[in-house]
Order: structure tokens, then sequence, then C-alpha cells
């Protein structure tokens, strides 16, 4: 299929050459209503530094959605005004640091998009009492824009984007079989040599038997490669292994992602395909959670919402099927789940007006085979579950004995003002489970009912067993953002506990948001956020990455636009000096209560892994790779790698040596130093014969 992105040209550099730009609108608006000249000009400068990444260098849209033309007149609705879109930069943007800057930049800027979309300059600056005097939804700039140096008028251009390129660098190593077969996947768990699913196993575990790399030897452990994609990033990549080769996605840069495929032992490219993005939009960074394999193919998703199916020998692109619609807000940035000639996937964009849904497509065709969406309508108000939320952001584990693919939900939408939509709003703030044939509804456990907070659950469930008055009882665990972690029997939903508070809670957590705003912890990103935990059988301890974010919640009427992020206002850091740290916490999960906790200066994102060397691996944003007794919480090594480290760390063997992986690129959320590296570990001591 072929996709089209409309461009309009227009120099930064000109608009600051206030003197050669000429716009004319038919509005019969006076001069001096909107802005000055001097004003859109240093706006230009301001969106340069902190808009232009999302909504791309021509307003057209990148990550963010587009800004001028009859996007931007979409954007701001049939009853916008210059206020009501002011109110909405100045309280939700930057995307990764909403209301950091000045009230004098948030009004630059909006001169500057006002300059942009053809409304006329003036002799007065764009002020707080003047903004609500301007209607933007019914004034539509008709003349050309024209351009010093250009000798006349730009039109919009259509620049077709290219196809997938793929580049074979070498052989696989080995001649490798890297067939996945069911019956491999199935038999992951004892499996030591490969990380053939996300979370190693269906059960999402991340847990290795692997002991080589132990709390008596892990003082030798050092690099041995050092792989750079060349897509520096938000970086939040699980890598798969298969016989000694390592599969793995990259962020969305310039609208490319890159599926790589990498000697294992040393990171070096084996093959590397190139996916140009057709127009997309999103709210937590240009991010992608790993690659899944299968059937000799290797399966990803996009942010422009297709579903990829590449040739695991070669990259070649096999098939590619669509899966929702950017241009209202889906987004897809999980690792797919295969399972019995299935991809399962979820989606994303909980931040738009958009309905959440779990789908699985036919491995092999692409076809879709069955689609259960998130939002139930007996109990959102009106048709709010329309657009009512309950994304699936992250891989969903699948137990093949009871038959079921569990996963967990997103918040409502809005986010922080539910009198758009009364009721419960089921199954936003969940866990469920799914007949994994059929897409049916098994049953449901809401954490958080009527979520005005944004507490949502999207930290992956795993599974694993607790045991009560004697008995062993398949439970289904979630670290929700809420920070408690919840464990339920996953036979029939029922909560069987849950945990002591893994980060600090304040007393008013429940607190109704306000116009003038209110102070409370968890902040919006948890608790814990995406990041996988690990579960050790060894210990019966889940390790989870949490965070203590101070943030103020506010209220502001916020009407629906279809194609527009609607969070109902806003949740900001409170300012500098108030709580902002991390958590790496141990749950017993057969008690709920906390093991122990390892604190660290910043928030917490990424994943954990553990392993029966007795260790738990996890990565901080300040560029440390951290490994702890598993037991005890103690640090035992770490190794820095110059970039924020907020991926899910794995392990494997080739040829009898165990290695550890993990991506360090980065945080968007979380403003994390960007990086482009995949990290490779082994011992430096030959391992022990067998």
């Amino acid at each position: 299929m072929t996709y089209f992105v409309v461009l309009q040209r227009w120099s930064v550099a000109a608009i600051a050459g206030s003197a050669a730009l000429v716009i004319a609108a038919a509005t019969g608006a006076q001069p001096g209503s909107y802005y000055t000249k001097a004003q859109a000009a240093a706006g230009a400068v301001v969106y340069s530094g902190q808009c232009q990444q999302c909504h791309g260098v021509n307003l057209q849209g990148n990550s963010g959605p587009g800004l001028i033309g009859d996007a931007f007149h979409a954007y701001v609705g049939p009853n916008g005004t210059a206020k009501s879109l002011y109110n909405f930069i100045a309280e939700q943007m930057p995307a990764d640091k909403p209301a950091s800057l000045t009230q004098q930049q948030y009004l630059d800027v909006t001169a500057y998009l006002l300059a942009r979309n053809g409304y006329p300059a003036g002799s007065h600056a764009l002020s707080p009492s003047t903004l609500g005097g301007l209607k933007l939804g019914a004034v539509h700039a008709t003349a050309k824009t024209e351009i010093a140096g250009t000798g006349g008028a730009q039109h919009d251009e259509i620049v077709r984007t290219a196809p997938p390129t793929n580049v074979v660098y070498a052989k696989l190593p080995g001649n490798a079989d890297v067939n996945v077969t069911d019956a491999m996947l199935a038999g992951a768990n004892a499996d030591t040599a490969n990380w053939l699913l996300t979370g190693r196993t269906y059960d999402n575990q991340r847990y290795s038997p692997l002991s080589q790399i132990s709390t008596e030897t892990i003082g030798s452990l050092t690099v041995a490669g050092l792989a750079q994609t060349g897509m520096t990033a938000s970086f939040e990549s699980t890598p798969i292994v298969v016989n000694g080769v390592m599969y793995l996605t990259t962020p969305t840069v310039e609208n490319k992602m890159k599926i790589m495929a990498l000697d294992a032992t040393n990171g070096e490219r084996l093959w590397e395909t190139t996916y140009t993005l057709g127009p997309f939009q999103i709210c937590c960074g240009p991010v992608n959670r790993g690659p899944a394999v299968g059937y000799g193919m290797v399966y990803a998703l996009t942010l422009d919402d297709k579903l990829l199916a590449l040739d695991a020998a070669t990259g070649k692109q096999r098939w590619s099927a669509t899966v929702a619609d950017p241009k209202v807000g889906y987004t897809e940035t999980m690792t797919p789940q295969v399972y019995d000639g299935m991809v399962v996937i979820g989606s994303a964009g909980g931040e738009w007006p958009i309905r959440g849904f779990v789908a699985a497509y036919d491995a092999h065709s692409g076809k879709q085979k069955w689609r259960w969406d998130s939002t139930d309508p007996k109990t959102y108000g009106g048709d709010s579950w329309k657009r009512g939320g309950a994304m699936v952001w992250t891989t969903p584990a699948i137990d093949p004995q009871l038959g079921l693919v569990i996963f967990c939900t997103g918040n409502p939408n809005p986010d922080l003002n539910g009198s758009y939509r009364k009721g419960d709003n089921r199954w936003s703030d969940s866990i469920v489970a799914l007949d994994v044939r059929t897409g049916k509804l098994k049953w449901g456990y809401q954490q958080i009912k009527h979520d005005v907070w944004d507490y949502d659950a999207v930290s992956p469930v795993v599974l694993f067993d607790v045991h009560q008055n004697g008995q062993t009882i398949p439970a289904a665990g979630e670290a929700g953002k809420v920070g408690w972690f919840y464990i339920l029997d996953r036979r029939n939903g029922k909560l069987i506990r849950k945990s002591d508070p893994y980060v600090l809670m304040s007393k008013n957590m429940f607190s109704q948001p306000t116009k003038t705003g209110v102070d409370m912890l968890p902040g919006a990103n948890g608790g814990a956020e995406w990041s996988p935990p690990a579960y050790s059988p060894q210990t019966h301890y889940a390790y989870v990455l949490g965070m203590d974010q101070l943030m103020t919640f506010k209220t502001e009427p916020d009407e629906y636009q279809p194609g527009r992020i609607r969070l109902g206002s806003a949740f900001i850091n409170v300012k500098k000096g108030a709580i902002q740290d991390g958590r790496f916490v141990a749950i017993d999960t057969e008690t709920g209560k906390i093991a122990w906790t390892y604190m660290t200066p910043q928030p917490l994102m990424g994943g954990a892994l553990a392993t029966g060397g007795n260790l738990v691996f996890f990565g901080e944003g300040n560029g440390w790779f951290d490994a702890l007794d598993a037991t005890s919480g103690k640090r035992v090594w770490r190794y820095n790698l110059g970039a924020g480290v907020n991926a899910p760390p794995i392990t494997y063997t080739v040829n009898g040596q165990q290695y550890i992986a993990v991506a360090a690129g980065g945080n968007f959320q979380l403003s994390f130093p960007y990086g482009d590296t995949v990290a490779i570990f082994k011992l430096n001591t030959a391992p022990p014969s067998r």
C-alpha cells in the first residue's frame, strides 16, 4: 500500500526576518487584533526548540498532529478561540514536560501558529487579555503565503513516502535456524539458550534459570559488544534472541524506524529493514517496545498502525496489515504476542478520544481473526463509550491451559474530567481475560472505577502461582500506576490480595481534581508505568520499577474533537525540590508485603530481569545499569552506559556462554538522555565446562 504525507515548505529564518513576511487573510479583522510580527518571530524560535520534534519542521505533523492549514482548523475545532488554543498548549505541552515554559513563550508560540495559518499581524502583541477575542474556528485564511527569496507563493506539496528498504550485511552465524515453531514458543521455559518471547515465556515472568552470571561471578561481567542503531530517540525495545541471532526494533526518527537482526554475541549487524511511516500522532514519545518472532517471520507494529511481517533470515517484507486509523489518534507501540498461528496486539493512543481494543491476526496472512473492544457501553454515560479510551499498551500474557489471553487496560478518556463519561467506565483501568481463540470476554477486574487521575493499568500482567489454605492457585499479577500490586485468581478474576503500597501515596490521592489544582501522589506516571516487572520462582518476589512524582491535577472544560488529544486538562510535575525519585521494589507475592526497596535518585522506567544466579537487573535514567541481590536488594554491580537505560534487559546463551543485553537510549516521557545503543555483556572468564 502507498502512503502520502502533505508537507508545506516554510523557513523559520524567513519568519524571523519579519519584514519579508507577507500574510493576507479574508477575515475582515482590524490590524492590532492578533499579534505582532516580532512576537511571531520569537514564537518561531520557541517552536523550533520545543515543538518541532513532534509537530514537524513545517508544522506538517510527526509524532504530534499537523498544525497548519486544514489540520490546524481541525485541531482547534469549529468553536475554537485563541484562548482555548493557548490554554491547551500552556497546560499540556511540551508533551514530555507540560507547563514547563514561561507564559510569554506560550503566548509567542501561539502567535507563531496564528501567523503560519494566515491570521494577520497588527500593532499589539497577543496577551492574556486579548486571547478570548479571537475566534479561530470561524476564520479561514484564503490567501497564499509568500516567503522571501522564493520568487512567489509555495503550494502544498504531495510527497510519496518510500517503500521499506532492506540491507543484508552478513549471513546468519553458523547458518542459524531462525524458524521458530509453536512447540518452541510453548517450551520457552525449558529453553535456556534463547529469549523467544518478550517476557521470555507466555507468563511474562521475565525470569531465566541461567546462573553462570551470579552474585559470586558478577564482578567479572564486562562489555562484549555495543551495537549502535543510528536511531537516537526514546529507546524502549526488548530484544528477541533465536539461536544466536538478536532481533530488535528502534524508535521512530524522522518518520523512519528500523527492524534489525544482530549477532547476539557482539552486536554486529546481519540485516536491517527501514520502514518509512505515513502520518501518525502520539502522546508519549516515538517508541516501539520490540519485535516478536514465529514461523520464520519477525513481527513488528508501527506508529502509523501497521502490523509488519518480515522474513526472519533476510528482513524482506512478507506482508503488512493495517490495524487502526492513525488520523483519529490510534498508534501501535507494544510488542506483539505470537500464539497458535496468531499475532495478538493491542491499541495505544489513550489520550485521544478513541476506543481501545485487542485483536488477533492470522500469523501467515495478516487477516484479522477476532477483535474485542475494551469500553463497555452499559457503563459509560450516553455514547461516550465510543471514545472512552481503555487502551492496551503492553504485551498480554497467555495461559495455554486455561485458554486465556490476559492483559491490562489504560485510563478512560478524557483522563481527568469524568463529567463527560458518567459511570464506572468498564473495562478501563482493568485486568481482563479473553478466550484466546475467539476473543470473547471471560472475566475482568477493574482496579479503579471512573478514574479521573490517570491511574491506568499499563505494566504487563505476569502469571505465577500463589498458595492459600494449602492450595496452589494460578494467579495473575499487575503493578498498577495507582501504587498497589494486584494479585487475582486467573481462573475467575477474583482478587486474592493487593500488596502494600510500593510507592508514596498521599492521603488525598482520590480527591477530585479541581480548576485551581490539587497536589497528589502517586502522580500520573505512577506507581508503575509501562515497565515490565519480573517474577522469580526462587524468591516468590515480583520486582517492580516504581516512581514517586508529586503532581498537580487540574480540570478544565475540554469538548470532544475528532483527531485531537483530550485530557480533560492537565497533570504537571510540582516545581523542583518536590518529591521526584524512583523505587525498585521486591514484593512478596505470597503475603503482599514489601520485602525490600532500593531507592534511586530519579523515577524508574524500563523493565526488570530476574535470573537463577539470584540476581535482578534494571536500568536508571542517569545511565546506570544495575544488578542487585534478588534476596536482599543489595547492589552487587553497575555499569554506566551514558544514556538512559530505560528498556527491559534480557539474558541468553550462545555456545555455552551466558550474555545479558539491554538497550540504552533514554526516555521521552521523563526527559532522560538519548542514545542509540544496545549493550551486550558477558563474563570475562571462560564459562565452566559442561
